[in-house]
């Protein structure tokens, strides 16, 4: 009885990670500036990746001799680190004054004018 609600739960967890994972990466796909974008992979596709590493941390848990914890780190780490990356990318958006679609919502604020760049266009280093 006990494996049946194991399987249950394990079950649950892959179709939600699956699902998760599948909306971000839509959102992803049909978003249309770079800070709405920013949304798709940072929040559900990450829930997604955390579910999916939970429910192979209980199968491989139930399977094997002992305790896996492996998976459980991988979670750890993503669920930290994911947030900073987006904030990263998102500040790096600002600087570089990248154009956003006037139906987005919360504005990006105005930067001071020494924290923007000069341009947004790449520069590439000079060829003599």
């Amino acid at each position: 009885m006990f494996y049946v609600f194991l399987e249950g739960l394990i079950s649950v967890l892959l179709i939600a990670g699956g699902l998760f994972a599948f909306i971000g990466s839509l959102g992803m796909a049909h978003l249309r500036d770079f800070f709405m974008r920013l949304h798709g992979p940072t929040k559900a596709t990450t829930l997604g990746i955390g579910c999916i590493l939970i429910a192979s941390m209980i199968y491989f848990s139930v399977i094997g001799n002992g305790l896996h914890l492996q998976e459980l780190l991988i979670t750890i780490f993503l669920f930290i680190t994911a947030p900073v990356s987006a904030h990263l990318l998102a500040k790096t958006g600002l600087h570089q004054r990248l154009k956003y679609l006037n139906k987005t919502r919360g504005k990006p604020i105005e930067l001071q004018e020494e924290d923007q760049a000069e341009s947004p266009v790449m520069h590439s280093p000079n060829r003599e």
